[in-house]
Order: structure tokens, then C-alpha cells, then sequence
């Protein structure tokens, strides 16, 4: 009779993958992050700076995710536009006037979308999926 005993890896071989994949969606997402910023338009930086990454998951819920966005609702304005100017065509026509914290009256037909987000998303998905790839390859 030949005794064997088995040893449990798992729980080392799980971490050491957890670790992996929170360092470079980590390091993604804050490249992501600032690309987005170095896109973006800025009056006052407010935007700019509002935007943040977060990433969340486990390799027990067999679940990651990184996400890239801002609090600030002049940042669907920036990336989409307004008035006559919004991508998809479906912004307020003929203008509209509007009075700035300064007291100063203004009108206008609308913001062209700077799309910060969508440049940056489209410039670096290729160099970010090859660095998650590359990362994970020797697991």
C-alpha cells in the first residue's frame, strides 16, 4: 500500500493571482485615469480633477473591475456635448442664454464634446490589454 498525501495549494495559488491582477488593473486604471485628465479641457480645472479610479473584485467571487469616471456633471458635458453640438444630435436647438457665477450674462448654442474619456479609452486599450496579458502570463 502506497501512502500519498495530498497538499493544498490552492488558497497561495489564488492569492498570488489576486495580487497579480489587482496590480495591474491598478496600475491600468491609473493610466487610464490620467490620460483622461492630460484630454481634458480646462477653465478652471474643476473637471479635470474630479476624476478618480477605483477597482474592485476577487478571485473568489471570480470577478474584477476597475472603473474610471467623475463626480462632476460637467464631465458628461464635456465628453458628450450640448445644444447643438451633443453627439447624437438630440441637444437643445436655437440656443439659450445663461447667467455664470460672476454675475455675466451669455449665450450660446451649445459645447462641442471634447470626448477626453473616449481618446484616451481608444488610445490606450490596446497597450493596456497587452500589459494585463503580459502581467498574467507567468501564473
Amino acid at each position: 500500500m502506497v501512502d500519498v498525501e495530498f497538499e493544498d495549494y490552492s488558497m497561495k495559488v489564488k492569492s498570488a493571482i489576486a495580487d497579480r491582477v489587482d496590480a495591474v488593473l491598478e496600475e491600468c486604471a491609473g493610466e487610464l485615469e490620467s490620460q483622461v485628465k492630460r484630454n481634458s479641457r480646462v477653465d478652471t480645472g474643476k473637471t479635470k480633477n474630479s476624476f478618480r479610479h477605483k477597482v474592485t473584485g476577487s478571485v473568489m467571487a471570480e470577478h474584477y473591475e476597475a472603473t474610471i469616471g467623475s463626480s462632476d456633471e460637467n464631465a458628461i458635458w464635456e465628453e458628450f456635448g450640448t445644444g447643438e453640438y451633443a453627439i447624437h444630435g438630440d441637444g437643445r436647438k436655437g440656443g439659450w442664454s445663461y447667467q455664470d457665477e460672476k454675475g455675466d450674462w451669455h449665450h450660446t448654442r451649445g459645447k462641442a464634446p471634447s470626448r477626453a474619456f473616449w481618446n484616451a479609452y481608444t488610445s490606450l486599450k490596446a497597450k493596456l490589454i497587452r500589459r494585463i496579458q503580459n502581467s498574467l502570463k507567468g501564473l
